[in-house]
């Protein structure tokens, strides 16, 4: 049984707003019961306890998830991440967007997540890496090239993504590039998987603005969350010509209505950690800030549940692409709706990463390697077809893009359950 804690059950809980959006899609898909019913949980979920040594002998005990939503259209496919507030909840309902995510962009995967309740600031590199091997060991049991491919996510990165791939190449006595992907590129992984999903982000804007009328050279942009995802797509924007005016991560935000030095700030930030060590011309304003400031184009690339009822009224922006997952709630969404803004929901903007990942895990399979250019040109053609199905779903049938993604990504899904059928 899942259960959401106190602070969820006011109704925001990403759980309840995955499968609110779900329903909502099924309904109008008219979707029969049976198949309503498998795809509402998930297939698998698997609760570890992790024991760690601790540097001064101590041992701490974390917890730890790996969920796997659906098999239906291939092996199991999403990250871990390393997080204080991690839930089950959460981990249950990301699994679940994954399955949705790798269906909207046609990429033969379902979807799964994993978590370790923990905030890997407090750690040193070797509490880290002991951490990691021995989540890894415990949810070696369902993970594997063929059955469950994991990846970085928040707080985890390539040398996370080594790790657990040496651990579970340890435990088969032979190398397994393929059980992971966003590894190094020294030992198997692809070039163009670090800025994959800020880049697969952009390209969905790019789809859009062509449909819109939008130019997005002098476009104005703002985006919430400087770390991987965000910061790429800042700096891919700023490249097309686009004025990033506004960014944020944890410490504060930064505004300049001429716009920004996105390269400069992501160098200070990489040596630092924080973008308010910035020193060149930028005023500092509050974090929350960088949703409201007047753009083109907001970018929200943090955490969930960032733009709510409290303040999407406050956010002006034409066009909302969601970096993040799950950063719009509900009631937000329907807010930003009906004042004009066209959202790019998280399962199709973000879905650049997955599918690196995808070409990643084909590459180790194949035991070759594909150039930058390659990669970049593949990604840019998936997504640019993947919005233009939605972008057209959501025309014909008088819906919103998010609505429209759900229909293609759950239709896939289900077409998928009824063709294998139900065992036994």
């Amino acid at each position: 049984m899942l259960h959401m804690n106190s602070s969820e059950q006011g109704g925001t809980s990403m759980l309840k707003v995955t499968l609110e959006v779900m329903h909502r899609a099924a309904d109008r898909l008219g979707l029969d019961q049976s198949i309503r019913n498998v795809i509402s949980k998930p297939q698998r979920i698997l609760s570890v306890a992790v024991p760690v040594r601790m540097d001064d002998g101590s041992v701490k005990v974390f917890d730890g998830y790996r969920v796997q939503h659906s098999l239906a259209r291939g092996p199991a496919k999403g990250g871990i991440r390393f997080h204080p507030e991690v839930t089950m909840d959460e981990v249950v309902a990301l699994a679940m967007n994954m399955t949705w995510k790798c269906a909207v962009v046609d990429i033969p995967y379902g979807g799964a997540k994993g978590g370790v309740v923990v905030d890997p600031r407090q750690l040193s590199v070797g509490e880290l890496e002991r951490l990691t091997r021995r989540f890894t060991s415990e949810i070696s049991i369902i993970i594997g090239p063929e059955k469950d491919i994991p990846a970085p996510d928040v707080n985890t990165n390539p040398q996370i993504m080594a790790w657990v791939m040496d651990t579970y190449s340890m435990h088969m006595g032979y190398s397994v590039p393929s059980v992971v992907t966003g590894k190094p590129i020294e030992i198997g992984g692809s070039l163009g998987r670090v800025d994959a999903t800020g880049r697969g982000c952009v390209y969905t804007i790019v789809e859009l603005a062509k449909r819109i009328g939008l130019k997005l050279e002098g476009a104005t942009a703002a985006v919430q969350g400087f770390g991987n995802v965000g910061s790429h797509a800042a700096l891919i924007l700023q490249e097309m010509g686009c004025r990033v005016i506004a960014v944020s991560d944890v410490h504060g935000a930064l505004y300049n209505e001429k716009g920004l030095d996105c390269r400069a700030i992501k160098e200070v930030a990489a040596r630092t950690g924080s973008i308010l060590d910035y020193q060149g011309e930028a005023e500092q304003i509050p974090r929350e800030q960088a949703l409201e400031v007047p753009v083109d184009i907001l970018v929200p690339a943090a955490l969930e549940n960032q733009i709510h009822a409290g303040n999407a009224r406050r956010i002006r922006a034409k066009i909302v692409a969601e970096g993040a997952n799950g950063p719009t709630t509900n009631e937000a969404d329907e807010i930003l709706r009906n004042q004009g803004t066209i959202i790019i929901p998280d399962i199709l903007a973000n879905a650049g990463g997955v599918t690196v990942s995808y070409f990643e895990w084909v590459q180790g399979l194949q035991s070759l390697s594909w150039t930058a250019k390659q990669v970049a040109a593949e990604l840019e053609r998936r997504m640019a077809t993947s919005f233009n199905q939605v972008y057209d779903r959501a025309e014909r049938e008088e819906v919103d893009l998010r609505t429209a993604a759900y229909l293609i990504a759950i239709e896939r899904v289900a077409q998928a359950i009824k063709l294998r059928g139900i065992y036994p």
